[in-house]
């Protein structure tokens, strides 16, 4: 069971995965239109990653076994990067976030254990730098000759859907939050507080200055730091409310969205079940967006969703997929969870 502190995380993440089974299968009147879950879903699924990672290994007081850990990290990017490989064959015409996410860890791994100034430091630096390295490496991906390896591994950090290093400095900042004690209403206001700046920041400039994009997977400096405001503003805020802080109610938001909670404890799961159940209406079409293009599945997606993992959660344990991730990556000295909510 997530701690009534920390419960905010797995509601985070299971609104996450609401808002891209909408930005998978919704019809859109506007194919140029943006909607809220467009980019801002994946960005915060991502975000989370960072917290998730900080929270399993130790929070504010990381683990003595830090050689093991980035061994169990690293096992689970790489089984991440495979599942996202063999999801990208499955016909749906969706852009997998599982394989961007996997190199995500990877480039997680040297910067677990750093004091949180340096971690700092490495954010703002890539904060700089990622997006104009993004429109520098665009030319290599648009060339007619590039070879598939060197494409793919571009793509995965640089110009591809969720570009990784362009990402990265969010998903640091979420490793420098777990590790500043996400159970302490002071660090949850200061997640709230800066995701509120950020998202000032960033649409402001998008708003106000001729040129400057911060629209969806724009990879660009506003982008950045209006998505990811927009993150941090929701974890903050979802950590606030849930938290023993609020007494009753805390205890009655915990209680009524316990189903969306459910779903994020297992986003390995429920991710993968989504693609497959579009991809089956996908194989039914012979063609892509046009029988599941509709909020019927939408809903459908969401309530099975809910259900099975609440059942699930209730009468199994962690999700399936979490429980084989688990299984193939932790050693037997960290097979013991040590994090309050379930992560890929």
């Amino acid at each position: 069971m997530t701690p009534p502190r920390l419960a905010g995380i797995d509601i985070a993440r299971g609104l996450a995965l609401i808002g891209m089974f909408i930005a998978h299968a919704a019809p859109y009147p506007d194919p140029d239109a943006e909607w809220i879950v467009d980019g801002r879903s994946s960005l915060l699924f991502a975000t989370l990653a960072g917290v998730s990672l900080g929270l399993m290994s130790g929070s504010a007081e990381p683990t003595a076994e830090r050689g093991r850990m980035r061994q169990t990290v690293v096992l689970r990017a790489l089984l991440l990067i495979l599942l996202g490989l063999v999801l990208w064959i499955v016909p749906t015409d969706i852009a997998i976030i599982l394989d961007y996410y996997g190199v995500m860890f990877l480039l997680l791994v040297p910067l677990l254990f750093l004091p949180r100034r340096v971690l700092a430091i490495v954010a703002v630096t890539l904060f700089v730098i990622a997006p104009l390295l993004a429109d520098a490496a665009q030319p290599i991906v648009d060339g007619a000759t590039t070879p598939a390896l060197v494409v793919v591994p571009v793509e995965w950090l640089l110009t591809g859907y969720y570009p990784a290093l362009v990402w990265l400095p969010v998903l640091i900042l979420g490793l420098i939050a777990a590790r500043s004690d996400l159970r302490r209403v002071g660090t949850q206001l200061l997640v709230l507080l800066g995701g509120i700046g950020g998202m000032l920041v960033g649409y402001g400039a998008a708003a106000v200055v001729p040129g400057v994009d911060a629209s969806a997977h724009s990879a660009t400096h506003a982008e950045i730091l209006g998505s990811g405001g927009f993150a941090f503003t929701v974890i903050g805020a979802l950590l606030l409310l849930t938290g023993p802080a609020l007494g009753a109610v805390g205890g009655g938001l915990r209680f009524a969205l316990a189903p969306v909670a459910a779903m994020g404890s297992m986003p390995l799961t429920i991710y993968t079940g989504q693609i497959l159940v579009i991809a089956s209406f996908f194989i039914a079409a012979g063609r892509p967006f046009v029988v599941y293009d509709s909020w019927a599945l939408v809903v459908w997606l969401i309530i099975g969703s809910a259900l099975f993992a609440l059942l699930w959660r209730r009468f199994v344990g962690p999700g399936p997929l979490e429980w084989v991730m688990r299984q193939l990556t932790s050693p037997p000295s960290l097979a013991t969870d040590r994090t309050p909510t379930t992560t890929t």
